[in-house]
């Protein structure tokens, strides 16, 4: 029987996760093929421990899963090792970003095929037709090239019915690596935070979500009681405390978010997840008090921009508006529930001064968040531009003379790895005077407001930052706050959206 690794590289430089992704994969193979894990965040050197199971012998096949931005490096490096010492293994990457970005991917010469969106059935499918030498064209969610070297895309499947699905193999991860010692970090939640996928996908359209593609609108959930099955799984055999859910919107349907409440709430963990402002406005009271009740602690929002013409641009779709993120941010209050907006700023425009006019709306609609909860986590992004055909916003972008690189190794050059975690944007309406302006912005008002989720920042260091960064804050004097980024560099500061809780 032929063996498989999968491969997770590395993403963060601490607090890490279960690997999730690669692990279902493992469990749409688990009892047909033998499989082996290798973690870049866990693996000091992840390409020889890679190139030492292929040396063994009987290894075929690698997987890999690539988020853009750091994953990707990991990636490049393993798959090039692979090809140049064992040529005849075949590479298969799945993820956010070979699903976005097939051509350079399969056009490196080093990646041999794309899983285009959920792989439960079509990375079994695939090894099954390799084995057997019989054709994979028909092979649903499959990017490839043609002979012709032209990128194939099959169609895509409909999303599987996730009870149906296999549970995790976290006992056998636990013996690649320990998972108490590796993927129950301490956070802003609990002393060991675990992190889970209820759902896949999302039902919304946003023309800058990356989701979209993989997706197309379509949302798939596990129910309540076996997301809390496998929850309380880990819990009783790790020592879990708290739980971070990785759901692009796990929010979506509020009868089960009640009935996921009734079941944990004995458990008496705090939990985080993702959710609309306009789909969680239509909650009911009762809903929100329920939740609380339950562990849930911090909601992550997708605010975007509190003007509704941006949000109109950026096809964010339901009906939520600038009005209804302030309204929803003081109803969360009653409920000691955190809001946690993110803002995309940086929008195209016409011309340059309509772009700095909306980039100095959204500050000072920040602001007004602030004032009706100041407990509201914020989170700024630039503008990323996501290949999306069909999207009005993105024939902007490429109108304006935006392009993506050509090539993987273009991909992991500095500016591109930025790009890829939102903060440093190549995107030619923006210029340099407006990014020093968003980022000034940005440090002074976690000065004043510093990030709860900093579990190293303690009373006295938050209320000097608010000292020093106060006054600023109140004239909207942003230029050069070199003082508050030199407490921030000393104090270690955390970014959630970096560097997690």
């Amino acid at each position: 029987m032929s063996k498989i690794l999968l491969f997770n590289p590395k993403s963060a430089n601490a607090k890490h996760r279960i690997p999730n992704a690669i692990l279902s994969i493992a469990a749409s193979i688990e009892g047909r093929y033998d499989w082996v894990i290798v973690d870049g965040n866990c693996d000091l050197d992840p390409v020889a421990t890679i190139l030492s199971y292929i040396g063994q012998g009987d290894l075929k096949y690698v997987g890999i899963t690539v988020m853009p931005g750091p994953q990707l490096k990991g990636a490049i490096a393993a798959s090039k090792a692979v090809k140049e010492q064992y040529p005849e293994v075949t590479i298969i990457w799945g993820g956010y970003f070979p699903t976005n970005h097939p051509g350079p991917t399969l056009n490196s010469g080093y990646v041999d095929f794309v899983i285009n969106g959920p792989g439960d059935y079509a990375f079994p499918r695939l090894i099954d037709a390799l084995e057997s030498n019989a054709p994979y064209e028909l092979i649903k969610n499959l990017i490839y090239l043609d002979p012709a070297g032209k990128v194939k895309k099959t169609p895509k499947e409909d999303l599987i019915e996730q009870d149906t699905l296999p549970a995790l193999p976290y006992d056998k991860l636990n013996g690649f690596y320990n998972i108490r010692k590796h993927y129950l970090g301490k956070t802003y939640l609990g002393e060991k935070t675990m992190a889970y996928h209820s759902s896949i996908g999302c039902p919304f359209t946003c023309s800058f979500c990356a989701v979209v593609p993989t997706y197309e609108a379509r949302w798939k959930a596990k129910s309540a009681q076996r997301t809390y099955n496998d929850i309380k799984y880990i819990k009783d055999n790790w020592g879990a405390d708290a739980i971070e859910f990785h759901d692009n919107n796990f929010f979506v349907s509020e009868k089960r978010t009640v009935e996921f409440c009734k079941l944990i709430g004995k458990e008496k963990m705090k939990w985080w997840g993702m959710a609309r402002i306009d789909t969680m406005s239509r909650f009911k009271d009762e809903s929100l008090a329920a939740m609380r009740d339950a562990g849930c602690t911090m909601i992550f929002f997708g605010a975007e921009s509190g003007n509704d013409a941006v949000l109109q641009q950026l096809d964010k779709g339901g009906t939520q508006t600038g009005k209804q993120i302030i309204e929803f941010a003081e109803r969360l209050k009653q409920f000691d529930i955190i809001p946690e907006y993110s803002f995309v700023l940086g929008t195209p425009a016409p011309t340059p001064e309509q772009v700095q006019a909306q980039i100095d709306f959204d500050l000072h609609f920040i602001k007004k968040v602030k004032a009706v909860n100041p407990n509201t986590e914020i989170v700024m992004y630039t503008y990323s531009p996501v290949p999306m055909e069909g999207s009005e916003m993105y024939k902007q972008v490429l109108a304006s003379g935006f392009s993506f690189p050509k090539t993987l190794e273009d991909w992991i050059s500095p500016a591109w790895e930025n790009f890829d975690l939102r903060k440093n944007p190549l995107t030619p309406w923006l210029k340099p005077e407006m990014i020093d302006r968003i980022r000034n912005f940005e440090t002074v008002l976690n000065g004043v407001y510093p990030t709860a989720t900093d579990i190293r920042l303690n009373t006295l260091k938050k209320r000097a930052l608010k000292l020093v960064a106060g006054l600023r804050y109140k004239v909207n004097l942003y230029n050069y706050p070199y003082e508050i980024k030199l407490l921030h560099k000393v104090w270690r500061y955390r970014q959630p959206e970096i560097q997690g809780f």
